[in-house]
């Protein structure tokens, strides 16, 4: 996925600095955070999926692979270490917070 979004940004000349792409992160993962409000009554509501929180997590997973791509970090690489963080934290303290609180 993180290429995809590469050759995108390259092929549509759409590169800018990390601290754009953070900004833009940031405001997309707003914007899903407001549909899932929307979608919910604020929590009233179960959630159900729908097509615009699937466009809404898209342009966050974007966002979030752009960024990536602007600090020449390997996605993949990255979710594996978290992932591994987790499963540790779990196995010796039972949740995966850094707090010890789930």
């Amino acid at each position: 996925m993180q290429e995809k979004v590469r050759e995108f940004i390259e092929e549509y000349a759409l590169s800018c600095n990390e601290k754009i792409r953070y900004i833009d992160l940031v405001s997309e993962i707003g914007e899903l955070g407001k549909e899932i409000l929307r979608q919910t009554d604020y929590g009233e509501k179960h959630y159900q999926v729908n097509e615009r929180s699937v466009e809404e997590m898209g342009d966050c997973l974007f966002s979030i692979l752009a960024l990536c791509c602007e600090m020449n970090i390997n996605a993949n690489d990255a979710l594996n270490y978290a992932m591994n963080k987790y499963k540790k934290r779990y196995i010796s303290t039972g949740t995966i917070s850094s707090n010890g609180k789930e």
